[in-house]
């Protein structure tokens, strides 16, 4: 699926994520909401891939080693789930060291631990790499 641009798809992934803590509420495991997600997003025809492996990168380009971002949807977009009370700042600490670390410009941190869903997104710049 082809999207104009990644805040039309940083909506589409918010309205499933509503939907889906609409119908689930809060109480499971983490990777049942990424189950959920990536499987509702995939039923749209939206590329997904789950545990996807980046790899993080010194200044130089050396390879430091690789995290595991929870869902990476359309190669240009990291979704980090939490299943948590709520979100605290060692959450919004691990995203945007996933988004510098892999250059990637584009994150939303969600949380579907709470009685109401949390969505952050955080857009990067390339001086923020």
């Amino acid at each position: 699926m082809q999207f104009e641009s990644v805040m039309a798809l940083c909506d589409v992934v918010r309205e499933t994520s509503f939907a889906i803590h609409k119908y689930h509420r809060n109480g499971h495991l983490e990777k049942i909401y990424e189950n959920a997600l990536a499987h509702r997003l995939r039923k749209q025809g939206i590329k997904v891939v789950q545990q996807y492996a980046l790899k993080v990168h010194d200044e130089d380009g050396y390879v430091l080693g690789e995290f595991f971002a929870d869902l990476f949807v359309e190669d240009c977009l990291i979704v980090e789930l939490k299943a948590c009370k709520q979100l605290a700042d060692e959450h919004t600490a691990q995203l945007l060291g996933y988004l510098r670390g892999a250059k990637v410009e584009a994150g939303l941190l969600i949380n579907f631990g709470g009685q109401k869903l949390e969505i952050r997104k955080y857009i990067l710049t390339s001086a923020d790499f």
